[in-house]
């Protein structure tokens, strides 16, 4: 078994799939902590190809030697619920203004994307929370 390489930095991005460029935010976070922007920029836009676009949050870890590795989460529930409601941005006033609606089956195919990523421990839990998201933006959620 290979050591283990010394942990120099953790940087959280959000970029949209398939479009980053060593240009603000990516350069400037990643160039402070010696990455190799380019390789990074390549390997992200290769591996989010398909989501062109969508925002997603990435974890990068730089090692000590400069080297780094990254994890890819899922789109922020937001994203999902505005693009599954087809809607720009939520609603300015919360619970006093409503945007739009969104159904259960909904809520439940955002909630099977985003369960890895949440802190719940089953299925209906997610939902709970995507419900929670949902209110927060001024969509009301239509059960049936």
């Amino acid at each position: 078994m290979p050591p283990k390489k010394e942990i120099k930095a953790k940087v959280k991005l959000q970029i949209p799939g398939g479009q980053a460029t060593p240009a603000p935010p990516v350069g400037p976070a990643l160039g402070q902590h010696g990455v190799n922007i380019g390789e990074f920029v390549q390997k992200f836009n290769e591996r989010t190809r398909d989501q062109q676009g969508t925002i997603i949050p990435v974890e990068l870890t730089v090692f000590a030697d400069r080297t780094f590795d990254f994890i890819l989460k899922s789109p922020p529930a937001a994203v999902l619920v505005r693009k599954a409601v087809g809607l720009a941005k939520g609603s300015q006033a919360p619970g006093h203004e409503g945007v739009g609606s969104i159904s259960r089956a909904q809520l439940e195919e955002i909630a099977r994307i985003k369960v890895k990523d949440l802190n719940s421990v089953d299925i209906e839990g997610a939902v709970r929370q995507i419900e929670g998201t949902c209110r927060s933006m001024g969509i009301k959620v239509v059960v049936g």
